[in-house]
């Protein structure tokens, strides 16, 4: 499948159109990609990432202010906090199915870059980043409220997911969850780990993360998606 074909189709997923498909295919470059094809440094999605961050927190910031007149700044702070984190974030592009069109090196790529979530919540942000130079704030806007911020109290829960099923499932059962190591990739210092949530006998969620505590997390979390 051609490069041009997976942007065509990533466009379609994501709701949003570029006039400038370069800033597209910078959002999904990865600095290994980059380095391995001898592009120059400026030929990968970091900067994008650093824009993207920025303007990722201020429509948050701006969408909760709105949206929760009652909350004091201290709860609208944790909030936005719990919204642009790499977790969630991480999460959101599996959603979007981000780490299937990104451009990774051979090296990253073999050692699981596509499921690990530094790279994914990077992505996320470039991606933001491109959205914003291209269209402009407002269109950014559009594309995080209609995807990221849509279900804004559900990604509120990720940020103490194990808590939150716990207290789910304990309504109808004496039984907790287990939390099941299914398989670990990559060197020492760059570990991935996939973790399934195990609630008798049944696999209820699955996760991964580059520590066994953040892997728990996405797999509980992914549990109350599919419970609530």
């Amino acid at each position: 499948m051609s490069i041009v074909k997976d942007i065509e189709e990533f466009q379609d997923i994501i709701g949003y159109q570029f006039v400038d498909l370069r800033l597209l295919e910078r959002a999904l470059t990865h600095s290994s990609y980059a380095n391995e094809h001898r592009l120059s440094k400026f030929e990968n999605n970091e900067r994008l990432e650093f824009l993207g961050d920025a303007v990722l927190e201020i429509i948050t910031s701006e969408f909760l202010f709105r949206k929760y007149h009652e909350m004091l700044e201290g709860e609208l702070t944790k909030f936005r906090a719990s919204i642009v984190c790499e977790p969630t974030l991480a999460n959101f592009s599996r959603e979007i199915n981000l780490g299937d069109y990104l451009l990774l090196g051979k090296g990253e790529d073999n050692s699981g870059g596509r499921l690990r979530s530094s790279v994914l919540s990077d992505a996320v942000e470039a991606l933001i980043g491109a959205i914003y130079l291209d269209g402009g704030l407002e269109e950014a806007r559009i594309f995080v409220e209609s995807t990221l911020l849509k279900d804004v109290e559900k990604r509120k829960l990720f940020v103490d997911s194990k808590t939150h099923l716990q207290e789910i499932i304990q309504k109808n059962s004496d039984q907790s969850v287990e939390y099941l190591i299914v398989s670990e990739k990559g060197p020492d210092h760059s570990k991935l780990f996939e973790v399934i949530a195990v609630h008798l006998g049944e696999t209820i969620g699955h996760g991964f993360g580059r520590s066994k505590k953040s892997a728990e997390q996405e797999a509980a979390f992914d549990a109350i998606k599919k419970i609530v």
